[in-house]
């Protein structure tokens, strides 16, 4: 089965105040630093895996370039990237090759830099189409330049796009974000993401939502309800403009020939190895692999997952990565709450066969979870597929926590 590669990028102009990720805003003089060691774990990457006991294909059909802001970079350093990718990959003629850009930063030589690196999927930042909610969390576009942006990367024949948007963001209202839906809806771009803003400790806004502050405009955000209403106002619209609902944030349209997966045509190719369990490995700053345990290896544990260190300067002095071997149970597990995550739901029976080692006794070791999320409406059960409700899609991290169990009370039905 064929790689997914996820290239991190930690670097950005400004640090946006709900963001949590492992990103900041560094001096320049470190970038070329940065990819310089990107292109020494890309050169090294295949031995340290075998030894591992994975079995993995050295084909690439997915390439992900995220952040951080990795349109910040450089055109050398960009290409240097890519360069490094084909050097120790074989990426398929076909292989979906996506870049995410802030609204702002597209020049004409990075578009054009873009091009030369075989990029055919850029993902847009916008997070809001309306200037003061954008404003009040650090975005530096206004709805003018995504406009303008989106026009040239079409023109020079980019047309797989993505939208990302946050429901909840300070200062937003109801018909402030329907204008927004409504707005990404009329570009035309045939995927979109649809983000509820997440309150934790890890980024500002969060810290001082949690404080009952007012700093970052927290005192502006909108309540839990609104904001649940905000997204499902979003599904029902997108839904009917054609932008099919495939997974709990992500909206896609469909061309006239379905894809024989299934999914929406421009559904993230990219994505979906992480919810489908697919093999995919990850280099740069808090960046995560997931590689599936090679049948011919003495080992039990049916994938490995690995992350490296989550701060700029323990990746570049060289921390080690941190190693998690997934054990059949595990795996379940994943497969339960990866599964679930998207519209098709999980098909029980082809759960059991895919684990074989897995008597029927060890799946209905779910059953009482299945059972009681069916009951609050957060699950529905149509024949021997799982799929969480709309409701449930709001409260999924809830039913998610149902499908962890002692895994020693489940070894011993197994």
């Amino acid at each position: 089965m064929p790689l997914g590669l996820y290239i991190s990028v930690p670097f950005c102009r400004t640090k946006c105040s709900y963001c949590n990720f492992a990103s900041n805003v560094f001096s320049k003089s470190a970038y070329g630093k940065y990819v310089a060691r990107l292109e020494e774990d890309i050169a090294g990457s295949l031995e340290p895996v075998a030894q591992l006991g994975c079995r993995f294909d050295e084909a690439v059909d997915s390439i992900y370039l995220g952040g951080g802001t990795p349109s910040i970079l450089e055109a050398a350093h960009l290409r240097r990237i890519f360069t490094a990718i084909r050097n120790h990959f074989a990426v398929t003629l076909d292989a979906e090759i996506t870049v995410e850009c802030a609204p702002g930063t597209l020049t004409p030589d990075l578009i054009e830099t873009l091009l030369r690196c075989g990029v055919n999927r850029v993902s847009l930042g916008v997070q809001s189409l309306i200037e003061e909610e954008a404003r009040s969390v650090g975005r530096l576009h206004n709805r003018s330049i995504v406009l303008e942006e989106i026009g040239r990367l079409r023109e020079a024949g980019i047309a797989n796009l993505n939208i990302d948007l946050i429901a909840g963001l300070p200062h937003q209202t109801r018909e402030s974000w329907a204008l927004s839906v409504s707005e990404a809806i009329a570009t035309g771009v045939p995927h979109v993401s649809i983000y509820m803003l997440e309150v934790d400790e890890d980024s500002r806004l969060g810290s001082e939502l949690i404080a009952g502050g007012s700093r970052y405009h927290a005192h502006f955000v909108p309540d839990d309800d609104l904001m649940a209403e905000f997204y499902q106002q979003a599904c029902e619209k997108l839904g009917s403009c054609g932008i099919e609902q495939y997974e709990i944030s992500n909206f896609a349209r469909q061309a006239v020939q379905a894809p024989p997966d299934g999914f929406p045509t421009y559904a993230s190719r990219h994505n979906l190895k992480y919810w489908t369990r697919q093999p995919y490995l990850g280099f740069g700053v808090d960046a995560h692999s997931m590689l599936v345990g090679d049948p011919r290896s003495s080992q039990v544990n049916r994938a490995v997952r690995f992350a490296t260190a989550d701060s700029l300067d323990a990746f570049m002095n060289g921390a080690p990565k941190s190693l998690t071997p997934v054990s059949p149970h595990a795996a379940i597990e994943e497969s339960f709450f990866l599964g679930l995550r998207l519209n098709r739901g999980v098909d029980l029976p082809l759960l059991q066969t895919e684990w074989k080692m897995c008597s029927p006794e060890a799946i209905a070791f779910w059953e009482s979870a299945i059972r009681q999320c069916v009951e609050e409406g957060t699950l529905e059960q149509k024949n021997a597929t799982l799929r969480l409700t709309p409701r449930g899609r709001l409260l999924s991290n809830e039913v998610f926590a149902r499908f962890l169990v002692d895994e020693t009370k489940w070894e011993a039905v197994t």
